[in-house]
């Protein structure tokens, strides 16, 4: 933990979880939820402008992906982009949502440790570094795209990580505040930090991903892994 608070008198009793344990709301994989059952071809020409606007970020950064030439390196006219997604934030939203259900489909149904099969601590740490370097490779991405101030905790790619981590840590500490420790978990993952870290003071990503296993350890009062 980042800091501790002794109090003399006792704490008041954790409050009881918002939503049932057994029913989490998690993004739907697959098909965007703002356009359900798109068409074969639609389908393969959003993926096809998706794949476009990712090289290019690879190529020439945040900076150098307009609609333009998403569409030049599509090979589709500009207005297609636009019906598409709308401008150019609603194109890094859906880069965004694309990388975040790919994430997702791993921690649900991918190989363990990540995905089930290994112990619910065990997940825990593992979903930390998956996040930390999935975020390192996208950062410009995630900081052009990520959503203002007042949304951020609110958009459903947020929700479904804190819904996941939240699962996790009731079964490893059940008598804590899961919800609450949850975000404080989610916020040493936030990509502005990791850019502070990382860009601006140099950090390597081994020891941020080595932060993440300590800070699991002292939140649910285990033993960091050797």
């Amino acid at each position: 933990m980042l800091y501790a608070v002794f109090m003399s008198s006792a704490l008041p009793p954790f409050p009881q979880p918002q939503e049932p344990f057994d029913t989490p709301q998690f993004l739907e994989v697959g098909t965007a939820p703002d356009e359900p059952g798109l068409r074969a071809d639609a389908a393969r020409n959003r993926a096809r402008l998706l794949e476009a606007a990712a090289k290019l970020i690879a190529e020439h950064g945040v900076a150098g992906v307009t609609m333009e030439a998403v569409a030049v390196a599509a090979k589709v006219g500009k207005g297609t982009v636009f019906r598409r997604f709308g401008d150019r934030t609603g194109l890094l939203m859906a880069l965004l949502d694309h990388s975040a259900r790919r994430l997702q489909a791993d921690f649900l149904g991918g190989p363990p440790p990540l995905g089930p099969g290994a112990p619910p601590l065990e997940r825990l740490r593992a979903f930390g570094v998956a996040v930390l370097y999935r975020s390192a490779e996208q950062l410009d991405l995630q900081l052009a795209a990520q959503p203002e101030p007042t949304r951020r905790f609110a958009h459903p790619a947020a929700g479904s990580l804190r819904t996941h981590v939240t699962m996790l840590l009731r079964q490893i500490v059940p008598d804590a505040d899961s919800d609450l420790l949850a975000h404080t978990l989610l916020a040493s993952l936030d990509p502005a930090l990791i850019h502070h870290l990382t860009r601006q003071c140099g950090m390597p990503m081994e020891r941020l991903a080595t932060a993440w296993l300590d800070l699991v350890a002292r939140v649910t009062n285990t033993a960091a892994p050797e």
